[in-house]
């Protein structure tokens, strides 16, 4: 194992609830009354995967820009400042860097946010890569988010990565692309919702991950 790919929101963040809270408040501006649980339950997409959930196509080609912009901005003014990392992320970052492997971030989150995210969790420095939905055309469960940062892990094979992400998303997209996916269960997803969507290994979280790193497929060389 040579780098390790994280998803961020619900994986690295306990971001989950405040994202689909920030949906479900900008659906309702629209005049569109959605299930929190079904919203919640699709949390891990971007917006062009999960409005269509909602919406119907006629709608999001009329409107699909501006309901986005207006969740985006209103998830930055009213639920970011709520966001916090789960316990043990530098430390768990720290451990993968002292094993010698690359750290990589792979998020359906916009640029600018997850820049901001890096700074919450406070591991820039330890990043070597970091993509977004900047870098791809379209987000999870597709896989182009994965493969852009396959990309960016110049002269590294794909059998020598690993994805870690929370959602079944997270790992139908990577499978798509070619690599294997540990799964979390702290954003919330059923262990056998991860097992079903090809999850190799699950923990609870990073400190769980990390309590277990020398047993994990990333101490595996």
């Amino acid at each position: 194992m040579r780098a390790v790919i994280f998803d961020i929101d619900g994986t690295l963040l306990d971001s989950v609830d405040l994202h689909a809270q920030a949906w479900v408040e900008a659906f309702a501006h629209f005049g569109v009354e959605t299930d929190a649980a079904k919203v919640r339950s699709q949390i891990g997409k971007g917006g062009d995967e999960l409005m269509p959930v909602f919406l119907p196509p006629e709608r999001i080609e009329r409107e699909g820009k501006e309901i986005e912009s207006y969740r985006s901005d209103l998830f930055k003014r009213k639920y970011l400042p709520e966001v916090r990392p789960f316990p043990a992320v530098r430390p768990l970052f720290e451990r993968i860097r002292a094993a010698g492997l690359k750290i990589a971030l792979a998020s359906s989150g916009k640029g600018p946010e997850v820049e901001r995210y890096q700074e919450i969790l406070g591991i820039a420095d330890l990043v070597a890569v970091v993509t977004s939905s900047d870098d791809a055309d379209r987000s999870k469960p597709h896989p182009d988010i994965f493969e852009a940062a396959a990309q960016k892990l110049e002269g590294f094979g794909k059998d020598e990565m690993i994805v870690i992400g929370d959602t079944p998303y997270d790992a139908q997209a990577a499978s798509k692309a070619g690599l294997r996916t540990i799964g979390v269960l702290c954003g919330g997803f059923p262990e056998a919702d991860l097992s079903g969507a090809g999850c190799v290994a699950i923990y609870r979280d990073p400190q769980d991950l990390l309590d277990g790193f020398d047993r994990s497929l990333l101490a595996t060389s």
